[in-house]
């Protein structure tokens, strides 16, 4: 006796997703499964879950040799989120499930005693199954809430195996089980942080405000204690909120880590703060099987923070350089390449010295250790920063200032001012998909919004110097529009091009 049997499943390459054929063929003969198209270890596996599982429901499988045949075939297959295809394509070969509609997908990982758990990537998977033509989703009951993010697809959740083929049809009353939970969805408790809280250190916090304004990468270089955390601990809450569609791949980057959300979508820009120990896959991503995102990947739409800096092995800070003019990341192993988005700002904090006191009066360290400490953060990096600025310590003030004398910003007051200047700029860049000047390139910025050579005679002459390269120029001219921008004016003058001259040579290179 024969039978046949499809289900629809999925498979992701980096973030983008190709829709995955299961065919299961059941004839006489010696029992015996035969996994075919590339079939990761993980999926190997699949085999014992699926009959265990079967068993386990009550359920009968085909006895005599089975075919499963994974297409295209020649893409490989990892991961356990096939298992519940694979086992709905047997049930439908043993003529127990009805056969296939073509247009439902399937997810999700077997337990032996039959429960469906739920997997790491579901809503990219989920995007990915709606884009490959599915209309309806079927996932473990605790990836319902993740998966159902998806406009225009039908989510069902199911407890276990028998479950699931109760809903494609299956004549079965299957006993209710306990389902398997999720992951906890990570807390987000940064918006609360106020911008007032900071002492001081005006011109560093113009400085965060003009990068939260034009999207510009910041370094801040200070001795230890003035305060550099905590203003880069402030710069998610004066950011403008992400967009549902910015939300969706903060929240498809971060189920593929294992992050679920609990509910809805988070439009909190993401904060990645890595420790200076990690390593190169940790910051940008990889893996030998499944390749996994890096906190570089988990930061898009957001802020990559870096304290200490200079304390990162070097090697692995120079990895960010193509992700910072790309904003993508494209990891290559010999059989299989992935692509994760990375539209990071990038924040970098670091002391001025190995002991940190440098400027201070204290500072016992020799010069050659202060250059080779700092050197750390390679030219062709640094070229990549649009701001510069330094950070003082500052001394309570008896009215509550600093010693400037100057009212703090609260972050209400920032938010405001820079949601007024991405407003301009968005107006100013319509229809290019660029919403902040620091995302312009320079050959569109010198085509389109050519300045005066009076504006951009400091810039030329300290191009002509020396001082700064030609990347360098460009990035000024766009610190420069956003310097603008949060002045209210139409176009930047001689005094926003000397700003940010200024805050790009703020701290020596």
């Amino acid at each position: 006796m024969s039978g046949f049997g499809r289900a629809d499943c999925v498979v992701l390459r980096g973030m983008q997703g190709v829709g995955v054929q299961i065919e299961v063929h059941a004839s006489a003969g010696l029992p015996v499964v035969h996994i075919v198209g590339l079939p990761g270890p993980a999926v190997q596996q699949a085999r014992h879950r699926t009959w265990s599982a079967i068993a386990r429901m009550g359920l009968t499988a085909p006895s005599g040799r089975v075919v499963i045949n994974l297409t295209p075939a020649s893409l490989p297959k990892a991961g356990t989120h096939f298992d519940l295809a694979m086992a709905i394509a047997v049930l439908r070969a043993g003529g127990v499930v009805p056969p296939d509609d073509g247009q439902t997908a399937l997810l999700g990982e077997l337990g032996l005693d039959g429960r469906l758990r739920p997997v790491a990537g579901t809503l990219p998977l989920a995007r990915a199954a709606a884009e490959a033509g599915a209309r309806r989703l079927v996932v473990p009951t605790a990836s319902v809430d993740e998966a159902s993010l998806v406009e225009g697809l039908r989510v069902l959740g199911a407890a276990s195996l028998a479950h699931a083929a109760a809903l494609l049809g299956a004549e079965l009353d299957p006993e209710p089980v306990e389902p398997v939970p999720g992951p906890p969805a990570p807390e987000r408790a940064r918006s609360e942080l106020d911008l007032a809280d900071v002492v001081g250190n005006r011109e560093a916090v113009d400085a965060l405000e003009i990068a939260a304004a034009g999207a510009h990468h910041l370094l801040m270089v200070g001795p230890p204690g003035a305060g550099k955390t905590m203003l880069a601990m402030r710069l998610p809450g004066i950011l403008p909120p992400l967009t549902q569609q910015q939300a969706l791949d903060v929240a498809s980057v971060r189920s593929l880590s294992g992050q679920a959300p609990s509910s809805g979508l988070d439009l909190l820009p993401p904060f990645e703060h890595p420790h200076h120990s990690a390593t190169a896959v940790a910051l940008v991503g990889g893996g030998s099987g499944t390749i996994r995102p890096g906190a570089a990947a988990r930061a898009t739409h957001g802020i990559l923070f870096l304290d200490e800096a200079p304390e990162f092995p070097r090697a692995v800070l120079d990895m960010l350089r193509q992700p910072l003019e790309s904003g993508t990341i494209t990891l290559d192993r010999a059989a299989v390449s992935a692509t994760f988005p990375a539209q990071f700002q990038l924040l970098l904090a670091a002391n001025p010295c190995p002991c940190g006191l440098l400027g201070t009066g204290d500072c016992t360290c020799a010069p050659m250790a202060r250059r080779r400490y700092f050197g750390r953060l390679s030219g062709p990096l640094l070229d990549r920063i649009d701001l510069r600025v330094r950070v003082d310590r500052v001394t309570l003030g008896a009215d509550g200032t600093g010693l400037d004398g100057a009212p703090r910003r609260t972050t209400a007051d920032a938010s405001g001012r820079v949601a007024e200047a991405r407003a301009r700029a968005a107006r100013r860049l319509h229809g290019t998909g660029w919403s902040a000047m620091g995302q312009v390139p320079g050959p569109w910025l010198r085509r389109h919004l050519p300045l005066a050579p009076a504006v951009l005679a400091p810039l030329e002459q300290a191009l002509e110097r020396g001082a700064i390269t030609m990347r360098g120029l460009d990035r000024s001219v766009r610190v420069a529009w956003t310097i603008a921008d949060l002045d209210g004016a139409d176009a930047p003058s001689s005094t926003h091009v000397g700003g940010a001259l200024a805050l790009r040579k703020g701290i020596p290179a």
